[in-house]
């Protein structure tokens, strides 16, 4: 699965701590379409620069420059970001899917590692990052102050007719949620995810904005969900799998009420749900009510 918000904070604030600062010595690039430039032209203008600050936007990480330009890199399905000092070697088995390799000057290193290379590279002036995720369209960040119930409330009625885990999916509504946290959400909440947005209730919308803050925070807490390649930036596997409780586990006992949980497709993606607890009676009462109307 996608490194999803939680991952992505994870591997922001770890590499905040190990890269700023660091000068750029050299750099490797074995897979020359994840970087979306000349590579002549990437290597120009990032050798020589310093990194001043790691930032991220929805599940884009963005390593600012000291020359006014900036890294944008996206992980995308399978792609790693992995730091080591000087003398620290990466996993063996790793070693030939590591497709890109910055070089500090202090002979640290950061490995970009991507199996199934959809991950990318841009860059983008400093200045005109905020123009570019303009052009992205991307939702708010979830877990922002300036995230209010409000901000989600008018952004849920703006797609009356969306279900509930496609619009959480949607980078254009919220940013940085995908398969793993969107089902783990509308547990939380016990909303079935084939519900409409239509056929929400005020205290329903309350509790999904309520598990959007309480799961994000958590998850990112403990460093992510290690679900297929995931590793944190410094190789090591998230701590929250085991307190996902839906997300992966169909077939397997629900932790609060002992059903079974099943898994649903919506729109080519897979939801896992309880029936129990997020019963489909919600689904029929919304078909119900959107005919009346």
């Amino acid at each position: 699965m996608m490194p999803e918000l939680p991952e992505v904070e994870t591997i922001r604030g770890q590499l905040e701590k190990l890269i700023v600062g660091k000068k750029i010595k050299e750099v490797k690039v074995g897979l020359p379409k994840m970087v979306k430039l000349p590579l002549g032209k990437f290597r120009k203008i990032i050798i020589g620069s310093t990194i001043k600050d790691v930032s991220r936007r929805a599940k884009i990480l963005i390593f600012e420059l000291s020359n006014g330009q900036s890294i944008l890199t996206h992980l995308k399905l399978s792609g790693r970001l992995i730091f080591r000092k000087k003398g620290e070697s990466i996993q063996p088995e790793d070693a030939k899917w590591n497709h890109l390799i910055y070089y500090f000057t202090d002979n640290s290193r950061l490995f970009h590692n991507d199996l199934r290379q959809f991950g990318y590279v841009k860059l983008v002036e400093t200045c005109g990052l905020e123009d570019f995720f303009k052009k992205e369209k991307l939702g708010p960040e979830p877990l922002e102050k300036e995230f209010t119930f409000g901000e989600f409330s008018a952004i849920l009625e703006r797609k009356p007719k969306a279900k509930t885990k496609q619009f959480l999916m949607d980078q254009q509504n919220i940013a940085g949620i995908g398969n793993i946290y969107s089902d783990e959400i509308l547990f939380f909440a016990g909303i079935h995810p084939l519900r409409k947005i239509a056929n929400l209730k005020p205290t329903e919308i309350r509790k999904i904005f309520n598990g959007i803050k309480k799961i994000l925070v958590k998850a990112t807490k403990l460093q992510g969900s290690s679900i297929n390649l995931y590793l944190n930036a410094l190789g090591r596997e998230g701590k929250y799998v085991p307190k996902l409780n839906v997300y992966g586990r169909e077939g397997e006992k629900c932790s609060r009420c002992g059903a079974i949980i099943k898994r649903v497709k919506i729109g080519g993606r897979s939801a896992h749900f309880c029936p129990k607890c997020q019963p489909v009676r919600q689904v029929v009462h919304t078909l119900i009510s959107l005919h009346a109307r």
